[in-house]
């Protein structure tokens, strides 16, 4: 949409004093959607409610859903990116934890928006026992709430939100991590499964 003179028109808010409108330049327009997104992935995410239904290929190309899972818990960690430091060191945790998880009947999948490609050379490296699975278009992402606005350096930017949640065996959201740190969050993820477990 443009105005008359040709310029691109921004979104506008009316603020809550005196009722003046405010204009938004497309990039803000962007961020602001960027974060009605990330809000209403989270609305969908939480404790006590089914979780999102899901089909991505996993890093041997086939398709994985969240139904294959029905009956176990279910581990779905989202990472920024395959080969970088903190997202190896928590793939070799929940690779190194695998024994822990099958105690307690659960699987585990990381996503990323990495490609299927990539994903495979990520798995071979690290001897990973567990699947990729490429969410390219994001869609998953937003739908929990590991798509948004993020900060760096001084540079803000949309990207992958570290985060975790645990799917029930009843296919009910039982804990969700937010905002992940990578020290210690695979024990955590453990413990959390085993309160629900006893609960």
């Amino acid at each position: 949409m443009s105005n008359a003179n040709g310029g691109g028109v921004g979104t506008q808010r009316i603020d809550s004093v005196g009722g003046r409108g405010r204009h938004f330049a497309p990039s803000e327009n962007r961020r602001l959607t960027a974060r009605a997104r990330v809000r209403e992935g989270t609305d969908m995410i939480q404790e006590g409610k089914k979780a999102p239904a899901f089909t991505l290929p996993n890093d041997r190309g086939a398709k994985v859903s969240l139904r294959d899972f029905a009956g176990r818990y279910l581990v779905v960690y989202f990472y920024p990116k395959d080969m970088t430091p903190g997202c190896t060191t928590e793939a070799q945790e929940f690779r190194d934890a695998a024994d822990r998880l099958a105690a307690l009947d659960a699987a585990v999948v990381g996503v990323s928006k990495d490609p299927v490609t990539r994903h495979a050379k990520f798995r071979d490296k690290h001897e990973l026992n567990f699947p990729l699975l490429s969410d390219e278009e994001g869609t998953v992402l937003e739908k929990y709430g590991a798509w948004g606005e993020k900060k760096l350096y001084g540079r803000i930017f949309d990207g992958i939100i570290r985060s975790t949640v645990i799917v029930g065996p009843d296919g009910k959201v039982v804990r969700h991590f937010p905002k992940v740190r990578v020290k210690g969050h695979v024990d955590a993820v453990l413990e959390a499964i085993e309160a629900h477990r006893h609960a």
